[in-house]
Formats: structure tokens, sequence, C-alpha cells
């Protein structure tokens, strides 16, 4: 602020304008002063100036506007100079001007607006977009456009819509430039989305060919090929031209152009080779929705220019600011506002010298007029003109344009309220938003190459270097990935795999492997992950397991293999043993099926023995025949007829439940004696984690991570175990002898450990599911490509081919193991044949003593 002071002071000097006194007076005066300040030759300017000058025209031929009251517009200069804009200011602070329409310059109304908060004369920028242009800090600033803000936003989702990650901003170095960068670096933040590369330009005519040349050379050795372009014409043209000499704007290349150049393509007509420059570049351009009288005004505007200069959309927001302005103003009076100045105190003992500050006095109503500006509601040639609370305005709306040919097509809208449509705007505002994915569309774009295919926005960098793709060293499952000795090659089934899948790509990837461990024992997987988010390598390939805290820092791609975590446990096999005939059953069972037998008995007999003879007979005999009859019903062997309903009814309910028994034991019989039986200790995750024993889990792993974190698992139980041979060793020991319970690992692994060592087993279903990925830093287009590929072995069956090579071996043979259980042996059936000796000696027995 001092800095302003001490150069309005000097600026004061020079200028011998009397001071203005002005007497408060309570009628509607005959005339209002207000001021214009922007660039008049400038692609903005000499639109601006003629729709200034006609607007005026009209507000003071409408009667019913200001009621007798004409406006007095007055326009300086500002030759885009934030000293001179300066300048001009201060001199409309000497004049009763009650309002500026302007600057057009961003770099001038910050600098402006400090004067205009201390004199209170508000200032309606028709052009002025930075974001920055904030009423916290400048609240007599009053934009009339659409902020950077809104643009940005606009950039931002046509970039997501197409699928591009990584953007290129070149930009003019100063506030409209840099602010206007950083929004859309916020917006594409929010998306997933960034700026890779910022390149600024030095305003003004200080830049030259050689600097644009340097610049772009250094982008076109970049990653990415999206490139925005946030300048002015002059500079923007220029770039155009050395980017073509490069041959930077063809195939391949996307260039997102702000509005700047809608307004030079709408105002001017571009030579031939111009246009060629710019074949296939997307612009943006301020929406202004169709109306009776915005066609209207463009055949006058036609009429009154010859067709020499033609009306853009910031010429139309111009011309609805000083209707804006009419109709605060008249509000103004209408609530009995007085034009008057007063001298500020403070400036006055400033003036130590002859700078006559005096001169400058501060507007005494400019607050109530400042009001009555925001609280504006009328519908102009531009559409609604109301302001947020944030003093935007309302329904910020683009269209987003394609220079073809010698012109331009659209090729869509966005809108603040549903994003990207091929509908305008206004139709869309009775609907509810809808900012679906689903529901953002844009026409065909007709890119740089003269192609429709979309370009894939990005290339690997042309400045020689490969990438560095992370390859881990393994001490054991060295089937997966390992060096090949002697050379810097590695070979493996993930190997196989990311060469098959680079492969597929229609682009070529220069890279080379880079080890990672010492061989000595597996490496940490979890420090492998990390050091791409570094930058030490660009990718890494082997036998990673998506995890839930590695995706949250890369990405990765298509799982190629599924490997989810299980339980490895020592088995015993379960002989039948001589009295197998009794497993089928529990004893619970067998005393129930029991009782049951002997109660049919007992309730045939009581229906039956009244009317039947069989039935009948001595105590004895009556006993013996009710244990006969309900056992021999389980053969369906019985030989008594049942007379009575009841009896007969019981019966057949009963033979029903014995069927059902009897086939129940046949088949449980039948498994234990043919099937192997294998037991374990372990069930299960579950009865690991309720359980004090041991676990193992294999070095590098991110089991150890997930057992502790996740299941809640002691960390003093965990074993590291470094190879299948130490995973056998362990478990035959087992935790009483310094070994282990079980081992959790990766399917992947136990399922190679498992076809070399038969006594162990998987118990329990598989706990988690994840897979193997190729990781990659976030947000890399190369990681969607290489799952593409993925997705494209998997479908022709070149993944389950690389996985027979490398993975399919000799597995545990359990041939001899099947023939044994399969031949029923005396062991099993020696109890049977005990009951038949003891069954006759008491037979023998009691025929003795009979």
């Amino acid at each position: 602020m001092s800095l302003i002071w001490a150069v309005s002071c000097c600026v004061l000097v020079l200028l011998s304008v009397p001071p203005y006194v002005i007497s408060g007076n309570s009628s509607r005066p005959a005339v209002v002063h207000i001021g214009a300040l922007f660039t008049f030759d400038s692609t903005i300017g000499r639109v601006a100036k003629i729709a200034l000058e006609e607007a005026v025209k009209d507000v003071n031929a409408n009667a019913s506007v200001l009621r007798g009251t004409k406006l007095v517009l007055t326009q300086q200069n500002s030759n885009c100079s934030g000293f001179l804009g300066m300048v001009q200011a201060l001199r409309f602070m000497e004049t009763d001007v009650v309002a500026i329409i302007g600057p057009q310059s961003s770099v001038v109304a910050h600098i402006i607006s400090h004067v205009a908060n201390e004199l209170q004369v508000p200032l309606l920028s028709f052009a002025a977009t930075d974001p920055t242009l904030t009423n916290l800090q400048f609240p007599f600033f009053v934009r009339t456009t659409m902020s950077d803000l809104y643009q940005m936003a606009a950039v931002a989702e046509i970039i997501d819509y197409y699928g591009w990650k990584d953007v290129i901003a070149i930009f003019i170095d100063d506030d409209f430039g840099r602010n206007g960068v950083s929004a859309l670096d916020d917006q594409l933040s929010a998306r997933r989305c960034r700026i890779s590369y910022k390149a600024g330009i030095r305003s003004g005519t200080r830049a030259n060919r050689d600097e644009i040349t340097d610049l772009l050379v250094k982008v076109a050795l970049l990653q990415s090929r999206v490139i925005v372009l946030h300048v002015n014409p002059d500079l923007g043209f220029m770039v155009f031209n050395v980017a073509q000499y490069l041959g930077m704007t063809g195939n391949g290349y996307v260039w997102i152009a702000t509005d700047w150049l809608s307004s030079v393509v709408d105002s001017t007509s571009l030579p031939s080779d111009t246009m060629s420059v710019l074949q296939g570049v997307l612009v943006l351009r301020q929406h202004t929705p169709d109306s009776d009288r915005k066609k209207a005004f463009l055949s006058r505007w036609n009429k009154l220019t010859a067709g020499s200069v033609g009306l853009h959309s910031y010429g139309l927001h111009t011309y609805d600011t000083v209707w804006l302005l009419a109709h605060a103003i008249d509000a103004f009076f209408n609530q009995g506002g007085i034009i008057s100045f007063s001298n500020d105190s403070r400036i006055h003992d400033a003036d130590k010298g002859s700078l006559n500050l005096e001169a400058m006095s501060i507007f005494d109503n400019g607050t109530l007029l400042l009001n009555n500006i925001l609280q504006s509601n009328f519908v102009g040639l531009t559409g609604p003109v109301k302001f947020e609370p944030d003093r935007s305005l309302v329904r910020p709306a683009y269209d987003i344009i394609n220079v073809v040919g010698t012109g331009i097509r659209r090729v869509g809208y966005w809108s603040n309220y549903s994003g990207l449509s091929i509908v305008p705007p206004e139709t869309l505002y009775a609907k509810p938003p809808n900012r679906s994915i689903a529901n953002q569309h844009l026409h065909s774009v007709i890119w740089p190459g003269e192609t429709l295919s979309k370009p894939r926005g990005w290339v690997f960098p042309n400045n020689g270097k490969k990438l560095r793709i992370g390859v881990p060293i393994r001490f054991s499952y060295r089937q997966f990935v390992s060096p090949i000795k002697g050379t810097d090659l590695f070979k493996g089934y993930c190997i196989d795999v990311f060469t098959a899948a680079v492969n597929l790509l229609p682009y070529a990837v220069p890279y080379s492997f880079v080890p990672f461990g010492d061989g000595r024992e597996n490496p940490n997987y979890d420090e492998l992950v990390r050091l791409i988010t570094t930058g030490y390598f660009d990718g890494a390939v082997g036998d990673i397991a998506i995890v839930t805290n590695r995706t949250k820092v890369v990405d990765f791609t298509q799982p190629y293999t599924e490997s989810g975590l299980v339980v490895v446990a020592p088995f015993k096999k379960t002989n039948s043993g001589g009295w197998s005939f009794l497993r089928p059953f529990t004893p619970l069972m067998w005393i129930v099926t029991a009782c049951f037998f002997f109660f049919i008995g007992m309730v045939v007999w009581i229906l039956e023995h009244r009317i039947n003879d069989e039935f009948r007979g001595p105590p004895r005999k009556q006993i013996i025949t009710i244990l006969w009859f309900s056992l021999s019903t389980l053969f369906f062997a019985h030989r008594e007829n049942t007379m009575s309903t009841l009896g007969r009814t019981v019966l057949l309910i009963w033979l029903f439940v014995v069927l059902i028994i009897n086939s129940s034991y046949t088949a449980s019989l039948t498994s234990i004696l043919t099937v192997q039986q294998l037991s374990s200790n372990i069930n299960g995750i579950d009865s690991l984690k309720a359980g004090n024993e041991p676990i193992g889990y294999q070095v590098g792993s991110f089991a150890k991570h997930y057992l502790v974190d996740d299941i809640g698992i002691s960390k003093s139980r965990l074993v590291a175990l470094g190879s299948p041979e130490e995973y056998a060793k362990a478990l035959q020991l087992g935790p009483d002898n310094g070994g282990v319970a079980a081992i959790v690992d990766e399917r992947s692994y136990v399922e190679i450990f498992l076809s070399t060592n038969c006594s162990f087993r998987i118990v329990g279903p598989e706990f988690t599911r994840s897979g193997w990925g190729f990781a990659f830093p976030r947000d890399s287009p190369l990681a969607i490509d290489l799952s593409t590929a993925i997705l494209q072995l998997s479908e022709n069956g070149e993944l389950q081919r690389i996985y027979d090579k490398w993975l399919v071996g000799r597995s545990c043979s359990a041939d001899d193991t099947e023939i044994d259980s399969n031949r029923l042996q005396f062991k099993s059936f020696w109890g049977l044949f005990l009951l038949l000796p003891m069954e006759a000696h008491l037979d023998i027995f009691e025929d003795l003593f009979r």
C-alpha cells in the first residue's frame, strides 16, 4: 500500500487539475459520470470500446432506466500496464466518477483495487478473470464476467473426461497466468490428475521467439502430450508457430487453449496460414445463451462495424456491465442516495509538499452503490445477470469448440451445474443436476494430425533414459523371479508375464531391470513399493501382492494371478480301526436309535397283542418278539404281520425313518473305510488366533503386517521363515520343540511348497482375497495400458501357458495311498468278527443250562 501511495504522489506532481468539489443534492442529477479503464488496442479492448459506447447510448435513450439522468462515460487507456493503469485510475479519482468499468487486465486490477478500496469507488471488471481477485481482499472489486476458477474447472473436467492424468501448463508469468494455472492445479488434483510441468513465459514484449523455442524443446522431451495454453493472444500465436516448427502440432499432441483464443477467433478473421497452425486445438469460450435480443444486437453490430470487428463474449459482458451499473444507479437514487465526495484526512496529512493530494476524494455513498450493484437481477445479452453470495455470476458455463479447417465447430458445453454435455446448459437447468460419469458427453473431436482417435496423451520421455524397473532378488521360490547369472537379466513366471504384456502394447517401452535385495533373504516388498514413490524406481515387477497399504501410495496393474493367504499345518491319517463300524454315529445317536427301536417295538406290541396272536404268549416270548420285531425292521425282514390300522401307520412311518438312518449309516461307513481320513489340530485362522502356539510366515511377505494389525495376533508369536526347507523343518518340530504350529502364507507359494512336502496340508478356507500385480507411480498411464494387456493375455490363453511353464510340476503322488484306502483290510472289521464268537458262546452257554 505504501508503494502505491508513493507512486500516486509522484503522479500527482505531474497533474495540475484543480480539485473537484461537489455539494450534495437530494434530487436526481442531470448527469452521472462513470469511467472506463482498459487497453484500447487489444483483442478485448477493440470490441469493448464499441460495446461501451453503444450501451451508454442505449441506456440514455431509455427513459425508464435512469428517469432523465444521463450517463457520461470517460474512457482511459491503460495499455496493459499496471503503472499506467494506476495513473489513469488516479485521474478518475480526481473527478466525480461514481464507478469505473474495468480494468481489462488482472494485473492492473490488482493494483488499482487498492485505490478503489480506499476511495470507495466500485470497479466493475468485464475481463479481469484472475480467481484471486476476491471480495475478501478487494471489497469494491466486482467481476462482471466469469472467473478463471470456472474456466479451469471446465479444463480439468475435459482432461478427466478423456482419461488423461498428466498435463503441461504453459502460461504468461503474471497474476493472470500464475493464478489461473494454480486454480487449474487445484481442480486437477481433485480429480486425481496433475500438472507435471509448469512453463512460464515472460509477460509483455519481453518474451522472444528464442525463449519460447527453448521452452517448447524442454516440453517436447517430457512424457505428457496434453498442453494447456493460458496466455494472451500475442504470446499464444507465437507459441503455436514455434510448436508447428518443432513438430508439436501433429498427431499425438493435445492442445487446450483458454478463452483468449476464442476471443480472437470470434472478433478477427484469421489468415489461412494461422488457422492451419491451430488445427485440432480445443478452445473454451464463455457461454452466452441464444436469445432474440442477442441476435438483434449481433445484427446491429455487424451493420455498425461493417464486419471489420466481430463480437466476442467479453464484448457482450461489457455491454451488460453498463446496464448493470445503470440499474444500480437507479436503485441508488430510489433509496435516496446522493452523489457527494469528501476529502480524506489521511491524504491531507500525507501531503507535506506540493503533490496536490487533496484532489483525491472519497465517494461518500460508495458502499450503498456497491450494494445495489451486487443486488442487481436482470436479463441481459449474456443471460441472467445476478450475483452469488461469493460475488460470482450465476450459472457459469463455457462452450467447448474445436478448430477445424478454416473455422470452428462446437463439440459440447461445460456448466458448473451439470458438467459436460452436448445440449445447451439452459436446457438442463430445469432438471435436477446430474454430474455422474454416465451423464458426461461431448461430440467427437478432430485432434491434431486430423485424426478422430483420442490421443493417448503421453509418450515415454524422449530423453534417452530407460524406465528403472525394480525386481526383487528372492532367496526362495525362485520360480517366480530370479536373476540370470552373469547378466543383468531376470527370468521367472512374473518376468515372462511382464514381458508378454509389454509386447502387446502399441508402443515401445524402454526399460531396464534393477535388482532389489541381496539374495541372501527375501527383500521387504513394502520398501520396494516405497522406493517407487520416491522416484528411485519407475515401477516394480515381481510377486508383489496387491494389498491396501500399498495401493494407497502406488497404482497396480490388473492382477495377473490370484493369491490369498492360507494356513498350512501338519496332518495325520486317521486309521479306521476294528470298531470303525461304530464311528458313523455318535454315542448319543447310538443311544437314541436303540431307544427308539425298543420304543417302536413296545408301541406295536401294545397295539397288536390283543388282536394278533403273533404278539401273544408267555412273557419271555413276548419280550423276545418285541426285540426281534423292532430290530428286524432295520433290514425290512420282520415276519410278524400287523393287523390294526394304528399299528400299520406306526410301522410305515418307522420304516421310512429306518430307511433314512440305514442309508446315512451306509454312506458314512463307506467314507470311513474307503476314503483316506486326515486330521489336524489346526482348523484355520480362527483356531490359530485363539491359541498361543507360534506361527510361521515368509520373510518379506505382507502376512506379518496382516496377522498383527488386522487379525490381532501378537508379534511375539510370529516366526520368520525364509525357505521351503525351513517351512518343513519348523512344521515337523512342532510348537513344543522350537518349531511352529502352522504357517500363514500366500497360496501361490504354498502350492509349490506342498508339491514336494506331502505331510502337510492347507487347513481351513482362504481368508484373504488378493492378487499379484505390477506396481507403478500413482496415475501412471502405463499401469492402465498394461492392465489391458494382461486381460488380453488371459483371454488368449497365454497367461495360462506361462503359468504351466513355470509352476506346474510334480505334485505329491497319492496313488499308493488311494489304493490302500480303497482296499478293505482285516483291521477294519476285527471288532465285528469278535462279536460272532461272543454270541456263539452265549448261545451255547444258554443251551447247556436250559
